[in-house]
């Protein structure tokens, strides 16, 4: 035999262009791999391998597992996401714009909300509501996306089952009665995890155990512990963690301090929300000769808790604090992330401060980076900023925070002329009282003092964004794709639906105009939210890839290492900034680098589905205490359907519906072409961007659907 010259072609790649040439036939695994001459001894791998190329989609199985491309035999491989009515998406990866693939309820086989699936396309189209869509049968379940369903306990006359909590969990999971490990009993109307088992046939129900009862489901907080529990999320940290932090000391040791620049004497404030307690930024802006010099000083998270440490690990795992309503599941124990490292008012504390000197005018004129050690003089929250910012006192804390702002307003004005999209989202928070029920919404508002703040951090985020890339230092960036143009076009027909026209939102400066062009409209955030799911999610690099929506060529997470482990681990690429700035030292890549990116861009989405399932139950559960109440909102219709009307209404940031059936006043036929309800007698019309008073009628927390009626202005 000859010897080949040049690289030998990887075994996956070989695999992928034998599938795909002319002439293959399809083959089981057996016959595959005498074809590509893969050794015996080598078999046991190269089975691993075809397993991994067909769990990520690249290959699948046909009759008597014969393995082909999946475009090849009209299959389609990914996420199934399952809607509350039974049908289901599978989300299309492969880039051939070719869209989503429609599933029909009688067609999703056994597969469950978020399931990694084959399906096979069909001859048949479905006409959707903006866009004709391919349509298929799923053949294939791959991955089960959970193998736990938190629910509540429901009975027969001769069966006990579980209904998830998640809507798009679309089937009951029968169950026989019996203890949990701790031995605890359920009760029907308990909230529990069930265990679930394997589920081949749909036309036999799933079915599973309880493995842990969580309490009645009626309680406010057995409520989000059910979501805590869906999600995976940790409810305590393990000994050994508790008690590696008790060890770290309070006091700052003599020679820490001489090893530091000291700032102590510096006019350094927080400004943070209301019940904050992990501080984990402090600023301070004080006048040069010609300009100003801003101080950025982050907790030195990464002085207290060292690679590879229980504490370190701990973290790493759960990769973020997460923010409920009645309660924060922290990164780092109590200890440090509201003692040992909150920059709380008149104690030491040790920080990493980026400096930078800005002339007159708000243009830079050089940084510096710097262990530092600082005593915050005030905690403010951001009401109390923005008064002082708002009113004519002259004190030395409100001129300093005027002249925070002074600066900040000229940052923010430049980075908007540099093409940042001004996407803050407003929000709606939920009060709740001693026991975890929501009792009230507060919507909070993106005013100077939270805009002062987020252009300091967004500042330091991204020079050390910039320099670690320069002095090719190994770390962590903050990236964010340009958006799918497909999902531009589906987003610029929705505007039209509300009458706004936009250019081509692949233009950076038609998107701005856009934005502009929405901004304080009743209905802004609804807008938003739907030009958000447009765009493409945020994430983890170990490669500076850019930053569409911030429009920054380098960003990293560098301002809150008590909360999110990826600004930790960009502390510790600071640190060898501190000890090699002029070495021009080269560090290699490292592949590890690119699974922990992996991994905390994963737990990063897991808070964000957690956070907003919590938020949203309990507006759900306030908005059910109003039923019997007088009170009104104003509203905004988004959509017309033939059965009745989607109603947003922007003051809590939810969408219900208003049936057909309840409008008394007429009897009101649908127009499909114009898509609106026409009353037959008094030609009353109601379309997309109609304003009205609405009032909560009925509350369906398992379905999390609101239903409004119209009430008289």
């Amino acid at each position: 035999m000859g010897v080949s010259k040049g690289v030998a072609q990887p075994l996956d790649q070989r695999v992928l262009s034998f599938l795909g040439s002319d002439r293959y036939q399809p083959l089981n695994k057996t016959d595959l791999a005498k074809k590509l001459g893969v050794p015996v001894d080598e078999r046991a791998g190269f089975r691993k391998l075809l397993a991994q190329l067909e769990s990520s989609g690249k290959i699948t199985r046909i009759r008597k597992d014969r393995y082909v491309l999946p475009k090849e035999a009209d299959l389609i491989v990914g996420t199934i996401l399952i809607n509350p009515q039974g049908f289901g998406y599978v989300v299309n990866e492969t880039g051939d714009r070719q869209g989503d693939v429609y599933i029909p309820a009688s067609q999703t086989s056994t597969a469950l909300h978020r399931d990694r699936v084959v399906a096979r396309i069909t001859d048949e189209e479905v006409t959707l509501i903006r866009a004709r869509k391919r349509a298929g049968k799923v053949i294939r379940i791959l991955q089960r996306a959970n193998s736990r369903v938190v629910g509540t306990l429901q009975q027969t006359q001769k069966f006990y089952y579980v209904v998830p909590d998640d809507p798009c969990l679309v089937h009951d999971v029968y169950v026989p009665l019996m203890p949990d490990a701790a031995g605890r009993k359920p009760a029907v109307n308990d909230k529990v995890v069930v265990r679930l088992s394997e589920w081949e046939n749909r036309h036999v129900s799933p079915e599973g155990e309880i493995i842990e009862v969580l309490g009645p489901s009626h309680d406010p907080r057995v409520e989000i512990l059910g979501i805590i529990k869906k999600h995976g999320l940790p409810t305590d940290f393990p000994q050994p963690v508790l008690e590696e932090a008790a060890g770290i000391p309070t006091e700052i040791s003599k020679s820490e301090l001489d090893s530091r620049i000291d700032l102590r004497h510096v006019p350094v404030f927080t400004i943070d929300p209301d019940d904050a307690r992990d501080f984990d930024d402090a600023i301070h802006v004080v006048p040069t000769n010609d300009g100003w010099e801003l101080g950025v000083h982050i907790a030195d998270v990464s002085h207290y808790v060292k690679p590879h440490s229980a504490l370190d690990q701990e973290a790493y795992q759960r990769g973020n604090s997460v923010y409920l309503p009645d309660r924060v599941i922290p990164m780092l124990p109590e200890r440090l992330s509201n003692g040992v490292c909150s920059l709380r008012p008149d104690e030491d504390h040790l920080t990493k401060s980026v400096l930078v000197r800005f002339d007159r005018a708000g243009r830079p004129q050089g940084h510096k980076f710097a262990a530092t050690v600082i005593r915050s003089g005030n905690r403010l929250t951001y009401r109390e900023a923005f008064e002082r910012l708002t009113d004519a006192h002259q004190d030395e804390l409100t001129q300093n925070l005027k002249r925070a702002w002074d600066l900040a307003s000229k940052l923010r004005q430049k980075r908007f002329q540099n093409g940042a999209l001004d996407l803050d989202m407003p929000e709606v928070r939920v009060k709740v009282d001693a026991n975890g029920r929501a009792v009230g919404l507060v919507q909070e508002v993106n005013d100077i003092s939270h805009q002062l703040i987020e252009e300091f951090m967004l500042l330091a985020n991204e020079i050390v964004g910039r320099e670690t890339k320069l002095q090719r230092t190994l770390s962590v960036y903050r990236v964010h794709d340009d958006p799918d143009p497909d999902k531009l076009l589906d987003y610029r027909e929705f505007l039209l639906s509300h009458g706004i026209q936009a250019g081509d939102l692949s233009q950076r400066a038609e998107m701005q105009k856009l934005l502009k062009k929405i901004q304080g409209r009743e209905n802004e955030g609804a807008l938003k939210v739907n030009l958000l799911r447009s765009l493409k999610k945020a994430g983890y690099s170990p490669l500076p890839l850019g930053h569409y929506g911030l429009a920054k060529a380098d960003y990293s997470h560098f301002t809150s290492p008590i909360r999110r482990y990826a600004d930790l681990l960009t502390h510790r690429a600071f640190n060898v900034l501190l000890q090699l700035r002029n070495a021009g030292k080269q560090l290699a890549r490292s592949n590890q680098l690119e699974s922990i990116c992996e991994h905390l861009s994963l737990t990063e989405r897991l808070a964000a589905e957690a956070e907003r399932e919590a938020t949203r139950l309990k507006k759900l559960e306030f908005l059910e205490s109003l039923v019997r109440k007088p009170h009104r909102f104003a509203g905004i219709v988004s959509e017309v359907r033939n059965y009745g009307l989607l109603v947003e209404v922007p003051e809590i940031l939810m969408t219900g519906l208003i049936h057909v059936s309840s409008l008394e006043d007429d009897f009101f036929n649908f127009d499909a072409v114009r898509r609106r309800l026409v009353g037959r007698s008094r030609k009353r019309v109601y379309q997309a961007g109609d304003r009205l008073f609405v009032r909560v009628s009925r509350v369906d927390r398992f379905k999390q659907q609101i239903d409004f009626t119209v009430v008289s202005e």
